[in-house]
């Protein structure tokens, strides 16, 4: 079974413990799991699962599936979700909280500035502990991209369009993140909010110069580094000023300028290689190789089991003990707390409340200045 996956020895760290997550990152079919999909769970390269709306019908089926797929495998596959809150937040119903978009925060930081990052931990220690709460191990959030106003795509998912409110926001919903027992992962490295085009449907370029968008786009991913996100995912853009190849196929982008460069040492996940974005570097196994050859830890294929399947046949790479080491990071060492105990818990009780107030001050705030 494992002739597809070799786990390559790292001599700075001979001793570092080499466990058996791979390096693709897959989805299932439905709320609950068929005989492919175990199977597709069981191949040595899968190392996670993504999960979107189409697998929740309400927090005990939630459970049940999560609590199924951590059972597979030993140590567990590592299960993440986009649940950042305004119009990408995948569970909604049965008790989840509406989270209110990233881009509420920002207005709040205009008005009191330390009343919004009260309101952006809560976020995360919200979104965290029921997540957790349900199985889930990994939110993609938050956003570090710049709102300039032109992409619809990132749009009110930033924070804000100043780079030192974005990574003050993003730190304080980090911590909230981690009171909650989850990790964060900071997205779309450098930058996806100067670009119109959006990369589920198209290839985006950017063409402004690599001094201009690590002053402000990339600045965030500087000063905030692996310690407070431990994740990042890189965006499917093309900055031709830099290198002609999407940052997430890039060696420049990951190993020079991400890694070297800014000295960042946690995971990178690719964006989902089925996007139009991923397109450029040919079919689903190529573009995989090229993003793990780029400096990736792990590549996610999404909504096409087809292509999954077709990849877990034909990649093959050698993992090595540094990348296990990062992804072994993301693991919750906090026990999760039962969703039945988060009413009895202060923090979480308290943090509700902020959250209830970010919608409702936000409302009242834009309907002020309209």
């Amino acid at each position: 079974m494992k002739k597809n996956v070799k786990i390559a020895k790292d001599k700075k760290s001979p001793k570092q413990r080499l466990d058996s997550r791979g390096p693709v990152m897959i989805d299932v079919v439905g709320p609950s799991l068929n005989d492919q999909d175990i199977k597709r769970l069981q191949h040595p390269l899968v190392g996670g699962v993504i999960l979107f709306a189409r697998h929740f019908e309400n927090r005990a089926q939630l459970r049940k599936l999560t609590r199924q797929i951590h059972q597979i495998r030993s140590p567990r596959l590592l299960i993440a979700v986009d649940h950042e809150g305004g119009r990408v937040q995948r569970f909604r119903e049965d008790g989840f909280t509406h989270l209110p978009a990233m881009g509420k925060l920002g207005h709040h930081w205009m008005v009191d500035p330390m009343r919004a990052m009260s309101m952006a931990t809560a976020c995360g220690l919200v979104m965290a502990a029921e997540l957790r709460a349900c199985g889930v191990d990994l939110s993609f959030a938050p956003v570090l991209d710049l709102d300039y106003g032109v992409s619809k795509v990132i749009g009110d998912r930033s924070l804000h369009r100043d780079p030192r409110v974005v990574a003050m926001l993003a730190r304080a919903l980090a911590q909230g993140m981690a009171l909650g027992g989850m990790a964060a992962c900071g997205k779309h490295f450098p930058g996806h909010g100067a670009v119109t085009a959006d990369s589920h449907h198209e290839i985006p370029h950017d063409n402004r110069s690599l001094a201009k968008i690590l002053k402000e786009d990339a600045a965030p991913y500087l000063w905030l580094g692996d310690l407070v996100m431990p994740a990042v995912m890189p965006a499917h853009v093309i900055y031709p000023k830099v290198d002609d190849k999407p940052a997430g196929f890039s060696k420049r982008w990951i190993k020079k300028i991400l890694r070297e460069q800014l000295q960042y040492d946690g995971v990178v996940f690719s964006d989902d290689w089925t996007m139009e974005g991923a397109a450029v570097a040919g079919d689903i196994t190529a573009r995989a190789q090229a993003a793990l050859s780029a400096g990736c830890d792990m590549v996610l294929v999404c909504n096409r089991p087809d292509l999954a399947d077709e990849l877990l046949r034909n990649l093959n790479h050698d993992l090595s003990a540094k990348s296990v080491q990062r992804v072994s990071r993301l693991v919750p060492e906090l026990k999760a707390r039962k969703w039945s105990a988060l009413a009895d818990w202060q923090a979480y009780r308290q943090a509700h409340a902020l959250v209830l107030s970010a919608h409702e001050q936000a409302t009242s705030h834009e309907q002020v200045t309209n």
